[in-house]
């Protein structure tokens, strides 16, 4: 492909990188997180999770391994993560397996340099959908799961959900489409078979004013179901602080070009400036 995203070799020799950290364990299953940080960062840092897309039943870390790699380079750590695909697993597994991995982030906290009370998400289609749950359901005892580390919170600072869905409740996941099996697949049936998994999953369904800033970004061709229109309403009505950026031209899959990935990072990074970084230093000025 013309133009393919590349992280530059001088970008990656100033990175530290352990990959295949397990970091949730059910029963024989193990999985896995890729985590990257500045070499000369001596300081603990904030946390971003990394979480890949592919329709919830495919892919891996490596497919957001880029994001997490640039963003590091930014001065995070940053963890790219596997979660149970669809065919091992229906929902709630995915979303319990990235709340395992905030947690190992925050249990191993002084191991990685991370600074635990500022963590926040990243993910693109799937793992966008996966992010924004993961803002918005802080503390629901159903979405938790078991992998690991349960005295630790789950809560994030700032997330930014990329080509996501947000409500699973709407007409569109009603409807017979060409994504319905996907969904389907994932939640375990229709909506009209398993409502109650589709309302679970939905980031609108739990938003509420404690949840952190969220900052949209998508393609100008994708559908406009990914633009969260009633989130951002909603959020705006609780005061939660939000954006979005459309990226022009771009389709669903945009982080896989190089100058549709340097304009998400454009709005991404200065996203996380603020609501992880300044926040880390204004809580050290205290």
């Amino acid at each position: 492909m013309e133009g393919k995203t590349v992280i530059p070799k001088a970008v990656l020799d100033k990175l530290d990188e352990h990959l295949d950290v397990p970091f949730a364990k059910y029963g024989d299953r193990t999985l896995k997180l890729d985590i990257f940080r500045p070499k000369n960062a001596s300081a603990e840092l904030p946390a971003i999770v990394c979480i890949h897309g592919g329709g919830w039943r495919k892919g891996s870390k490596i497919n957001h391994r880029k994001v997490a790699q640039a963003l590091a380079a930014q001065g995070y750590v940053t963890a790219s993560i596997d979660y149970r695909l669809s065919e091992e697993a229906t929902f709630p597994a995915h979303i319990h397996d990235c709340k395992a991995a905030v947690r190992f982030l925050r249990a191993n906290a002084v191991k990685y340099g991370v600074d635990s009370d500022h963590i926040g998400a990243i993910g693109h289609s799937a793992g966008g959908h996966l992010a924004a749950l993961l803002a918005t359901s802080a503390g629901v005892a159903e979405l938790e799961g078991d992998g690991g580390n349960s005295e630790f919170s789950s809560a994030i600072q700032a997330v930014v959900p990329m080509g996501g869905q947000t409500d699973f409740m709407s007409e569109r996941n009603r409807q017979k489409s060409a994504s319905a099996e996907i969904w389907q697949q994932f939640m375990g049936g229709s909506q009209d078979e398993v409502p109650e998994a589709y309302r679970l999953a939905s980031p609108l369904f739990h938003l509420d004013k404690a949840d952190p800033p969220v900052w949209l970004i998508t393609g100008e061709k994708d559908d406009p179901s990914t633009r969260a229109e009633f989130l951002r309403k909603k959020m705006d009505e609780l005061g939660i602080p939000n954006g979005l950026t459309i990226i022009k031209d771009a389709p669903h899959p945009f982080t896989v070009k190089q100058v549709w990935f340097d304009q998400m990072m454009s709005s991404a990074v200065p996203f996380f400036d603020r609501t992880l970084k300044r926040a880390q230093q204004t809580e050290q000025k205290r």
